[in-house]
């Protein structure tokens, strides 16, 4: 595996491998890497024939300055488990590599901005519309692979790529869980023993939600999340909400036909754990 810290470098390398034909694989990430990360890895070496990875941990899109000190850096073992992964380019920047000068450029998400993720974080979408422009167009790959972890983030990049008019297909792949249920995140490692276990509970109690909501109703779920989460001490709702899974609109009742997506973002300790799953 190439490990490479110049976009300069990454450019003139893909450049010679798109000259034989070969299409371009990319996966973004902070590092602190999982199998989840590592599943992208496996969906890009499946569909294209070099694959790419970053890690850079993107101060514009961090709100909380606590948040981005206390991010998870494994620098040694994130190279391991690419190595292993069979990746072959890998790109671990400075941050005078990606912002040479201050990206000052404001992003129109539309409503994305100012629901769910947008409005509890402010600004943090334009921080991904920032490095992930960036990132994009220097690797300029195929294919990008994304988790669904983060299901409004992907509508936002897949915005974005649309309004820079780039010719690259966005790949959703399937999130990745502990044998508990808890969806993989670099943040779980920052839990305590106890708030480990405690976070087990999310994907339980929203499985019990989706099911409550086809039988009774949507407020009927709401109700039960909101319950369950008021009576753990450690755990605080930031936000659990039921929409549309193509526009990520609030909605109130399920249409024929409609594909339906739940989402929650709550605190357990002081680490916020995002997750969602399908309704129906």
């Amino acid at each position: 595996m190439l490990v490479l810290n110049k976009i300069t470098e990454i450019k003139a390398i893909l450049a010679q491998e798109k000259l034989k034909g070969k299409t371009i694989g990319f996966v973004p990430t902070m590092g602190a890497l999982h199998q989840g990360h590592i599943s992208l890895i496996d969906y890009s070496k499946q569909q294209t024939d070099i694959t790419v990875c970053s890690i850079f941990v993107n101060p514009t899109q961090f709100n909380n300055q606590t948040d981005l000190v206390h991010y998870p850096r494994t620098p040694e073992a994130d190279i391991k488990l690419l190595e292993t992964a069979g990746c072959d380019i890998l790109y671990m920047p400075e941050i005078s590599d990606v912002y040479p000068e201050s990206d000052n450029r404001k992003f129109d998400f539309g409503y994305l901005d100012h629901i769910l993720e947008g409005a509890t974080r402010p600004g943090h979408f334009n921080g991904v519309g920032q490095v992930v422009s960036i990132l994009l167009e220097g690797v300029q790959p195929n294919k990008a692979f994304f988790g669904s972890k983060d299901y409004q983030q992907v509508m936002v990049v897949r915005s974005l790529v649309k309004q820079l008019s780039l010719s690259i297909e966005i790949v959703s792949c399937p999130i990745l869980r502990e044998p508990d249920g808890l969806a993989m995140s670099s943040r779980n490692t920052r839990l305590t023993a106890e708030e480990r276990q405690i976070s087990a509970h999310i994907p339980k109690w929203m499985q019990e939600a989706n099911q409550l909501i086809i039988e009774k109703g949507i407020e009927a779920g709401k109700q039960f999340i909101n319950e369950k989460v008021s009576k753990v001490p450690e755990m605080k709702l930031d936000y659990y909400e039921v929409c549309d899974a193509e526009t990520l609109e609030s909605i109130s009742d399920i249409k024929a036909n409609q594909k339906v997506v739940s989402l929650i973002a709550v605190f357990v300790g002081n680490i916020r754990l995002i997750d969602n799953w399908m309704v129906n």
